[in-house]
């Protein structure tokens, strides 16, 4: 069975945290995780925080938790370029940074 990672972007809501959007990021781990440490963001997260990022994985088919960064609207636009960039290269560039 093949792990699989993406980010969801998610925004704070009266009835809870609404997922707008998800980045496939591809299967491999270490890649994942040096994508994710290199995101914008507090890892403090709380009730406060209106923008938030996770890191998932499919483990056995269900989605799993790994990491999660709140962020400013300036963050997460800085963001999600650096993951549209590296996807970007991930399909196209074979991985070149």
């Amino acid at each position: 069975m093949q792990t699989n990672f993406y980010i969801i972007c998610h925004i704070a809501t009266p009835t809870g945290p609404e997922t707008y959007g998800r980045f496939e990021i591809g299967n491999d781990r270490e890649a994942a995780y040096r994508l994710f440490a290199r995101l914008k963001g507090d890892k403090e997260v709380n009730g406060q925080n209106m923008l938030c990022l996770e890191l998932m994985e499919t483990v056995n088919e269900l989605p799993v938790n790994i990491n999660i960064l709140s962020c400013t609207l300036s963050e997460l636009t800085e963001n999600v370029r650096l993951i549209t960039k590296e996807v970007f290269n991930q399909h196209n560039l074979n991985g070149a940074p």
